[in-house]
């Protein structure tokens, strides 16, 4: 294993979240649109996982009520707070907290200062906050300002029992207040209740951080700017791309093979393009645990296929690419194959993804953000002793956003031409899969252990994984379509996110 990179919790905790131009490294973004050579270091596996995603904006808020002592009645509600002090104490314990939370989060959180409630005007301007996540501390108070003090859907409620100040509202919160339901927020009977009872944690900072996570990678999935090279289609499903821009937003750019042609001639008859791509090969090839089984033109070449496909990516400032007639069209005219070209942008904290199918390029983009690794998409095989075969020419090969895992250099399994990796996963690995329902906006999810990576004749990369749960209910969703693959279980997140994008989430591996 490669363990040449600085560990990438660090890293992201140090970044707070990188943005594109920073992904797209090596040099500026103008300046690589502008010049016709590369830097030396665009291509560097020295450089550290760097994920796209913009920073969560977090704004906490403390809603409290200080009583008055009054002689023979009740002059004061359950909970703790009771002082300015005791105010004081909490803003100072929440900073803490959060501040925590962000230094062992892994993605990028933006945490404002606490802003205080006592029941007055002030709760409606933190209701109109354009934070994407208002976390209230509701101490004390009535249920009118807990209500103003919470945007629609875009509220969660930290409650205390024993991680401090004991809240009046750990009694008072109920479904009075919240949704019920798991299904679409902006569909639901319940529109009047901002917030659902999944938004709310009691005690555990853990359980707040995972549903930050979710609300990352909601705030990074919608609206993702996608190059499409050869343009835009669904496996079985030609409406999914129209679908996918009207439902998530997803801002999906045509190029055309006619002008990409023209980029690749040029680019193989540059003689310093051609002698970075030579350089580049020898760095990759160097990597521990890496063998080859092909032409090594056919390695250079994809290294000048990646410096294209990031020059389209820098141009249209998209975090994410796929290739159409990827198994045809491109190979004669880059004398290669797009598929190492893709597993390197994959390794590098870029997105991007064969065959151009926006069937499964939702599910990967959100994957994506929620496991703050590169993703997988592959083909699976029908379902049997809760064993399925996963496999794919594209595989990144740092599926652990680290190290480089050993690797085959290989050619492409149906033509038999150009480079692919056929990657090897550790055994015993937990990995999260998500499987699209076309274009319906219903997604099936499971949980899974790599328990062999075999040499079938199929594609390159190819795991055995052992499906956890109700393996059987996933032989009635065999569609012949695309799964994507994360290391880490991330169901819990996915099912969160799923309804508040309007997804219908079936969690096959943890049914009751």
């Amino acid at each position: 294993m490669c363990r040449q990179c600085m560990n990438r919790r660090e890293f992201m905790g140090a970044s707070g979240g990188i943005l594109l131009a920073a992904s797209l490294a090596g040099t500026s973004m103008a300046a690589m649109a502008a010049a016709p050579g590369w830097s030396r270091d665009l291509w560097d596996p020295k450089r550290a996982f760097a994920m796209t995603g913009k920073s969560l904006v977090v704004q906490p808020v403390l809603m409290y009520s200080i009583p008055e002592r009054r002689e023979a009645t009740s002059w004061k509600s359950w909970g703790d707070i009771k002082s300015k002090e005791a105010v004081d104490e909490e803003c100072a314990r929440i900073t803490g907290e959060l501040d925590a939370l962000v230094k062992k989060a892994g993605f990028g959180i933006q945490v404002r200062p606490v802003i205080r409630i006592d029941g007055d005007g002030d709760a409606v301007h933190a209701g109109k906050s354009d934070a994407d996540v208002v976390i209230l501390y509701p101490s004390g108070g009535d249920g009118e300002t807990l209500r103003a003090c919470l945007p629609k859907d875009r509220g969660l409620i930290f409650l205390r029992h024993r991680s401090g100040p004991l809240y009046y509202w750990y009694e008072a919160l109920s479904t009075k207040y919240l949704r019920t339901d798991t299904v679409n927020p902006a569909e639901s009977k319940q529109q009047n209740k901002v917030v659902g009872v999944d938004d709310v944690v009691v005690d555990d900072t853990d359980e707040l951080l995972w549903r930050l996570r979710a609300r990352y990678a909601m705030k990074n999935f919608t609206g993702t700017r996608v190059v499409a090279l050869g343009g835009p289609q669904g496996k079985y499903a030609q409406n999914a791309p129209k679908f996918d821009h009207e439902k998530y937003g997803l801002e999906i750019i045509d190029e055309s093979y006619d002008d990409f042609a023209k980029r690749i001639s040029g680019a193989l008859a540059d003689k310093e393009r051609m002698e970075l791509a030579e350089k580049w090969t020898d760095e990759y090839l160097a990597l521990p645990a890496t063998t080859v089984a092909t032409e090594r033109p056919f390695i250079v070449n994809s290294f000048i296929l990646y410096g294209l496909f990031k020059e389209l990516m820098t141009e249209h400032n998209a975090p994410a690419f796929t290739i159409n007639s990827c198994m045809n069209l491109i190979m004669p005219m880059s004398k290669t194959t797009a598929c190492l070209a893709l597993s390197l942008l994959n390794d590098e904290g870029l997105l991007a993804f064969c065959e151009s199918d926006f069937v499964i390029i939702p599910a990967g983009i959100l994957m994506y953000h929620l496991a703050q690794t590169p993703v997988f998409l592959h083909n699976s095989t029908f379902p049997h002793k809760a064993m399925v075969t996963c496999a794919h020419c594209t595989s990144p090969r740092r599926l652990d956003g680290v190290n480089y895992a050993p690797a085959l250099i290989t050619t492409h399994y149906e033509s038999e031409y150009g480079a692919s990796p056929k990657i090897d996963m550790p055994i015993g690995q937990v990995v999260s899969f998500i499987d699209p329902e076309y274009d319906t906006g219903r997604w099936v999810g499971m949980r899974g252990t790599i328990e062999d990576n075999p040499s079938l004749a199929i594609c390159r990369s190819q795991q055995e994984v052992k499906i956890e749960g109700n393996w059987r209910q996933l032989q009635k969703e065999v569609r012949d379509s695309h799964w994507i693959m994360a290391y880490g279980d991330h169901l819990r997140e996915i099912g969160y996110a799923a309804p508040r994008l309007g997804v219908t989430w079936d969690n096959i591996s943890d049914q009751a």
